[in-house]
């Protein structure tokens, strides 16, 4: 699954220190994915905000950017914290309560939310422009004084405890943790962003190590503001520097280890008569990048192979009705991370038989590429289907934060599409040799057998 089919809500560093140079809205801003100009202002803090004027009277999106998540929980024994503080971070402070904090939000019309990835933590809200700066009173008081107790601590641990056994009953959730744990070796993408259950269990016992975290990572280097709806870039600026000008810079850096290179097929299956019988083969792919081809060449790829309009899908989903689906992709991710193919069978015995076939349509792509044609048609669509997409301010704000998170600088969205013309059917032959390898492969099931049948 990649960038074009999750949600929207799913360089190097360019940017300028104090005022960034402002966009404009010429021909090169037009040409480009985001026809809307990007400004970007760094505090002395290390704080960057990032303001996009955007036609939506009354309306604006606020969101906070906190580049941490599950691949920085690199300390054995506590995993899942990064998820832990999107709970957190609504238990309130000294100056606004649970409550009150509740009740002040309401009256800007806004709902706040978050959510928590392997690479970022993404707290957001969307509501009126005339009560911005008290989303920013709001959003500064509990990033710098959050406060809980042991107690509130303990509490919310078993919140988390309880929406990890929600989640895992789930044999896709299961065979999600055992692919990671398998795929990964050293790197923290081996586990999910909800942490191990072992350290989930043990949470409640790591209130201090708790406080370290929060002192670690939410510090104004690891975070940005967003802003995108009625607004202007001179009032976001001057808000950002009342409210959280005085945050202070941490001192902590965050050390990942990397990945050693796999060097055979690996495996591992779940034992699960309870749903259909299920393949899923994962190759190591790159990490994110805005000016390497291979990201989006496997986008396109994953596209014109593994979609629904596939002739792959045609024929093992509607002429021999051998899977019920079949679907792919690569997650873009801060370090490489896996490209998967899912398929769910009708029986459990035409596993190997699928997986031939998803095989053989990987090796013709490495011989004989693709149609020219098609490729430029799923290149249009590709890029013009998200572009339909981003058409207000919450889309716009969702979607830039999904580049903020990879790289820090919200530029990357324009740098990236403009990458999807450059595709050509080479391309597709050399990043499918480059990275469809059986020694980079890791191969997940699931049936009702103790064994898997491909091993």
């Amino acid at each position: 699954m990649n960038k074009f089919f999750k949600p929207i809500i799913f360089g190097w560093l360019s940017l300028a220190l104090g005022s960034a140079a402002i966009a404009g809205t010429d021909s090169k801003q037009s040409e480009k994915i985001l026809p809307y100009p990007i400004y970007q202002h760094r505090l002395a803090n290390g704080l960057n905000v990032v303001t996009v004027p955007f036609d939506s009277p009354g309306l604006v999106s606020f969101h906070i950017v906190t580049r941490v998540g599950a691949r920085n929980e690199v300390e054995p024994g506590v995993t899942g914290f990064a998820h832990f503080f999107e709970h957190m971070m609504f238990r309130g402070t000294d100056k606004y309560s649970k409550e009150e904090y509740s009740a002040a939000l309401k009256s800007t019309g806004a709902a706040a939310n978050a959510n928590t990835t392997q690479d970022r933590t993404n707290y957001h809200m969307t509501g009126n422009a005339e009560k911005l700066e008290l989303m920013f009173e709001l959003e500064s008081d509990r990033f710098m004084n959050l406060k809980y107790s042991e107690h509130e601590f303990k509490t919310e641990a078993g919140a988390v405890k309880g929406e990890y056994t929600k989640n895992f009953a789930s044999p896709y959730s299961q065979i999600n943790e055992k692919r990671a744990e398998t795929a990964f070796t050293t790197h923290t993408y081996s586990h999910t962003t909800m942490g191990y259950f072992k350290d989930i269990v043990d949470m409640p016992n790591q209130f201090e190590y708790s406080k370290k975290f929060f002192d670690r990572y939410y510090r104004p280097e690891y975070n940005t503001i967003l802003v995108v709806g009625d607004v202007k870039p001179e009032k976001v600026n001057a808000l950002a520097k009342k409210y959280f000008g005085a945050w202070e810079r941490g001192s902590y850096e965050s050390v990942v280890p990397v990945e050693p290179e796999q060097t055979e097929t690996r495996y591992t299956h779940l034992q699960n008569g309870s749903i259909p019988a299920y393949l899923s083969m994962s190759y190591k792919g790159p990490a994110f990048s805005d000016t390497a081809i291979d990201m989006p060449a496997l986008d396109v790829l994953a596209s014109i192979v593994f979609s629904d309009t596939s002739e792959l899908a045609k024929k093992l989903v509607i002429e021999e009705q051998k899977i019920r689906f079949i679907g792919g992709g690569a997650f873009d991710s801060r370090d490489p991370n896996l490209f998967t193919i899912q398929a769910s069978m009708v029986e459990k015995d035409d596993m190997p038989y699928v997986m031939g076939e998803i095989e053989k349509a990987i090796a013709k792509v490495k011989t004989e590429g693709v149609d020219e044609a098609l490729l430029e048609r799923t290149k249009s669509n590709l890029k013009y289907g998200f572009a339909m997409g981003i058409d207000n301010p919450s889309a716009i704000a969702s979607s830039l934060s999904h580049y903020i998170q990879l790289t820090g600088d919200p530029e990357s969205i324009n740098r990236l599409y403009a990458l999807y013309d450059t595709i050509t059917v080479d391309d597709l032959k050399k990043i499918a040799n480059k990275y469809f390898v059986p020694e980079h492969l890791t191969i997940a099931t699931i049936s009702e057998d103790e064994q898997g049948a491909l091993k």
